[in-house]
């Protein structure tokens, strides 16, 4: 018999992970794991297992190949003829962390429980954040394959 954990049974911890040097899909893929709750045993798809995850130094991470410049993110208006387009390269001046919070967004399920469980990412540019209180664990995200990493 399968046993379903409730909403009390549930108990969410702080993560921290510094972003520096990282490579931006990468990060994604390990924060929207923590952030889905799948790295827990009692996971289940249709509840907010996820435990919090606060990334610092996010005006620092990397892209890999020429994807800095040449990729580029669509978004519409909703009028005719209003899509829009920015490469990655400008979107990290105006907003640097909105990069990695498009790249975790889209790896969670569309829908109410993605905007609840995207809720729990915390992005900050620098070293220092807010929730030093909560005593988050720290996670090191090596600099995984090295080779054909740029940046500036």
């Amino acid at each position: 018999m399968t046993k379903f954990v409730k909403k009390d049974e549930i108990n969410s911890e702080w993560f921290e992970i510094d972003a520096k040097g990282a490579v931006v899909g990468r990060l994604a893929t390990v924060v929207s794991k923590i952030i889905r709750g799948k790295n827990k045993t009692t996971y289940t798809p249709h509840m907010d297992h996820g435990d919090f995850v606060v990334i610092k130094n996010v005006d620092q991470i990397k892209f890999t190949g020429n994807k800095f410049q040449n990729k580029k993110y669509y978004r519409h208006t909703g009028y005719p003829g209003g899509i829009k387009e920015i490469t990655p390269e400008k979107l990290s001046e105006k907003k640097p962390g909105e990069v990695l919070k498009l790249a975790v967004k889209r790896m969670l399920p569309s829908g109410a429980l993605g905007k609840k469980q995207l809720t729990k990412l915390k992005i900050y540019s620098g070293e220092e954040h807010p929730h030093t209180a909560q005593n988050p664990k720290i996670i090191e995200i090596g600099k995984l394959n090295q080779k054909n990493i740029v940046r500036n």
